[in-house]
């Protein structure tokens, strides 16, 4: 009965929005029952209320939290209570703009929620991190990977940033294939542990620029 959305394809979510809505509500009983709340300007008093109201005509009612990222501490200790034992007759959908697998808040709902992921909008200074990979230009992107850590870029932005650029280069299959086994290696290496963020990206930079193709 919980779910999150992460992303900011904004047009992707609010189909998916649609469509839990038809699953659950009749459409002509959809406006009665249905909240959307904006985390920035919403008090852990207001969440209550809403989950205290009773459904009118239906077996459920709806509620869309924007802006999740930016609920304050007492709404998310809250909503991360509640989703271990959330109510059937009430859907609770959870907009974020973006993922942080270490934030504390997302790590609970993980456990209780379904996640839903969308394409999120790449710094482009996450394109020039990509476009130096691309020339072997292996110390320029060193140095760029440090500006982007030192500026407070959060590391899987970043791995995410690379990903989504090494697709859309349309490179041959075998090295496609090599570049995404190094990407999904270094991943792991982030979210268990076995590396600092900082020291995996660095190890997958180097590697990226060995297979990387020279420029034309």
């Amino acid at each position: 009965m919980v779910y999150l959305l992460i992303g900011q394809d904004i047009q992707a979510k609010e189909i998916q929005l649609k469509k839990i809505k038809q699953e659950f509500l009749p459409k002509e009983l959809q406006d009665f029952n249905s909240d959307t709340l904006y985390a920035k300007d919403t008090t852990l008093k207001e969440i209550q209320e809403r989950f205290l109201s009773i459904p009118l005509k239906s077996e459920r009612r709806f509620i869309v939290i924007k802006d999740a990222q930016s609920l304050d501490e007492a709404s998310r200790d809250f909503l991360s209570a509640y989703c271990k034992a959330a109510r059937k007759e009430l859907i609770l959908v959870l907009d974020f703009e973006r993922y942080d697998y270490k934030d504390k808040f997302i790590k609970d709902m993980h456990a209780c929620a379904t996640i839903m992921r969308y394409r999120e909008t790449v710094n482009p200074d996450a394109f020039a991190l990509s476009r130096q990979i691309e020339s072997r230009k292996a110390d320029l992107a060193l140095r760029l990977l440090n500006q982007l850590l030192s500026n407070g870029e959060a590391p899987e932005r970043i791995l995410g940033a690379l990903r989504y650029a090494w697709e859309k280069q349309g490179t041959g299959a075998k090295e496609s294939r090599r570049s995404l086994k190094l990407l999904l290696a270094c991943d792991i290496e982030i979210k268990t542990g076995r590396l600092k963020p900082a020291c995996a990206l660095e190890k997958l930079i180097v590697s990226l620029c060995c297979f990387a193709q020279p420029p034309r």
